[in-house]
């Protein structure tokens, strides 16, 4: 059985995304970034909203812009060899290979998923993740906090859902990112 894995780069206050919806303070660099992509490398199947995805499909070909790093070139990969699935009402086809529209998140199908994926599948967007973590569907969280205060705009979590969770590690970097490890209690 996979686990269902959210992860976010957040601002300290805990958003994803300001109030002009920037998120531009949030890049990782490359010691986060690397680190990002080795907890991605179990990941089989990405599960999107259609702005995540249509932020996430540059790495479709990302391999083909000169220039970039080896880490950016490993998380390319990674990304490429997972399976998507994008929730939208408005998603006409989808550019990127690997990858399916399903019209609505359907917490039992989700839930099926998980019982018959033989690696992780990762959640990602604040939005489709909080549908995943009222369903209590959501197995484990990784929170990047970034050193800076936007002042409002996208949570990171949804509000009115209680969730107890259990710390499984922190990390500090260099450039001040904590890194939040956390299972979900049942």
């Amino acid at each position: 059985m996979a686990k269902l894995i959210y992860a976010a780069i957040t601002s300290l206050d805990g958003y994803v995304a300001d109030e002009n919806g920037k998120f531009d303070w949030a890049e990782p660099d490359e010691e986060v970034h690397a680190f990002v992509n080795d907890l991605e490398r179990p990941t089989g199947t990405y599960l999107y909203g259609r702005r995540m995805y249509e932020v996430m499909a540059g790495w479709e070909t990302m391999h083909t812009l000169p220039g970039q790093s080896p880490v950016t070139l490993d998380f390319a990969a990674i990304w490429q060899a997972a399976d998507k699935v994008v929730y939208s009402r408005t998603l006409e086809a989808a550019p990127t290979a690997r990858t399916r529209i399903e019209r609505a998140f359907d917490a039992e199908a989700v839930r099926r998923m998980k019982e018959s994926a033989e690696r992780d599948i990762s959640v990602g967007g604040p939005e489709l993740a909080a549908h995943a973590i009222r369903a209590g569907l959501v197995d484990e969280c990784h929170l990047f906090l970034t050193p800076v205060v936007v002042g409002g705009g996208n949570p990171a979590l949804p509000g009115g859902v209680r969730v107890k969770l259990d710390l499984l590690g922190e990390r500090r970097f260099g450039n001040g990112v904590v890194h939040l490890h956390y299972r979900t209690r049942a």
